[in-house]
């Protein structure tokens, strides 16, 4: 791929995330739904017309492959949107303040999987063998992720140990400050709330990379798509956390649909790692083609027919479970959220159903937020968020 193109894609990718960055976040608001659906479906305009762009310039080999990889992150991408519910829920971050928490994690997140993919191009070129690494670990994956049954809705985002070196040596404000990271508080620089709960989505990042760059390096080993279908799955992000994140619970079998074409990315990478082998144990060091290696649009077809069925299988759990009285815990049926100038409910907001104050859960908006920096001691400048 010729120098000039890299350099205007990455250029158009960085200016989409400064556009993000000074026109969407740079003022602290929550985002309705309207706003939230419409620069979704810009985002994956883009990445659409990316991939005819693709297909037009390099045939349809290469197009179904960017697709293909686009798809399949992008589906990880919404799995990773539980973490980032737990995560904003755990830290009672305010909603208008999410969307710098989210677009700085994932600026970060692109940084950090360009840097994996092309360690991960140069291990490909060097080590054939690297194949049935990423195929295994694939596997083991794609069991493990089957075997968790999907996200419980008890569970609770837990400290790992970055975040809790971060406390040790930094200390921390109480109370939010406005969409600062650090603040002074008795002449002494601190951190806020708001600076832990972006460590804690950059730390998530790292494991989701671990899984995300082994599975679409199955699917393309071209460089440039493995890194474009990548940029485009995470652009956008940060809107469609507030347009469906009251509807993750209803994805209830998500979890398995992703298992599946984790699983069957493994023992493609496993069939082109014997199509490469080069181990000297494994058929005297010969090529092993007795099975054929999967074609392209065998993989787009059943990552789509996979995340079709999850889908409707969901939806389909779901009306049953409405039919019983049982209803999705974040909320996700609040018939107000579509209303005009109101949001859908967040990750821990109140129930508008609850009968007392005692049956509403804690909401991120009663988080303490000051507007400036204050001295130790102060209690006029901090305000409840409501």
């Amino acid at each position: 791929m010729p120098f000039w193109v890299w350099a205007l894609t990455v250029g158009a990718i960085v200016g989409m995330l400064v556009f993000d960055f000074v026109g969407h976040v740079r003022t602290p608001h929550a985002p309705t739904l309207r706003e939230s659906a419409t620069w979704s479906a810009i985002y994956i305009g883009i990445a659409v017309l990316f991939g005819l762009l693709v297909l037009w310039f390099a045939g349809g080999q290469y197009a179904g492959e960017y697709f293909a990889g686009y798809i399949t992150e992008k589906s990880l991408s919404v799995d990773n949107l539980f973490v980032f519910v737990l995560i904003m829920a755990s830290f009672a971050v305010p909603r208008e303040l999410q969307q710098k928490v989210l677009l700085f994690g994932i600026a970060f997140a692109l940084v950090l999987r360009t840097l994996f993919i092309f360690i991960g191009a140069a291990a490909i070129e060097q080590f054939s063998w690297i194949f049935y690494v990423f195929g295994g670990f694939l596997i083991w994956t794609a069991i493990a992720q089957a075997r968790s049954g999907g996200h419980s809705h008890d569970e609770e985002f837990k400290e790992n140990s970055v975040l809790r070196l971060a406390r040790r040596f930094f200390p921390t404000t109480e109370d939010y400050h406005s969409d600062k990271m650090l603040t002074k508080v008795g002449g002494k620089r601190h951190i806020t709330p708001l600076a832990i709960a972006l460590v804690a989505i950059a730390s998530a990042d790292i494991l989701f990379a671990v899984d995300s760059i082994p599975a679409i390096f199955g699917l393309t080993q071209e460089t440039y798509l493995v890194f474009t279908a990548n940029a485009f799955a995470l652009l956008g992000l940060r809107q469609l956390f507030f347009l469906i994140d009251g509807l993750l619970d209803r994805l209830v079998y998500l979890s398995y649909g992703l298992a599946v074409i984790l699983g069957f990315i493994g023992v493609k990478l496993l069939i082109h790692a014997l199509h490469e082998n080069e181990l000297p144990f494994i058929n005297g060091g010969e090529h092993v083609t007795v099975i054929p290696e999967v074609p392209t649009w065998l993989s787009l077809t059943v990552i789509l027919a996979t995340l079709v069925i999850t889908t409707v299988a969901s939806l389909a759990k779901n009306r049953r479970d409405q039919a019983r009285g049982t209803t999705p815990p974040t909320g996700a049926g609040d018939e107000a959220a579509g209303r005009e100038g109101l949001i859908a409910q967040g990750p821990g907001d109140h129930d508008p159903h609850a009968v007392g104050p005692d049956e509403a859960p804690p909401s991120p908006h009663d988080a303490l937020v000051t507007d400036a920096d204050e001295p130790a001691g102060s209690g006029g400048a901090t305000r409840h968020r409501g």
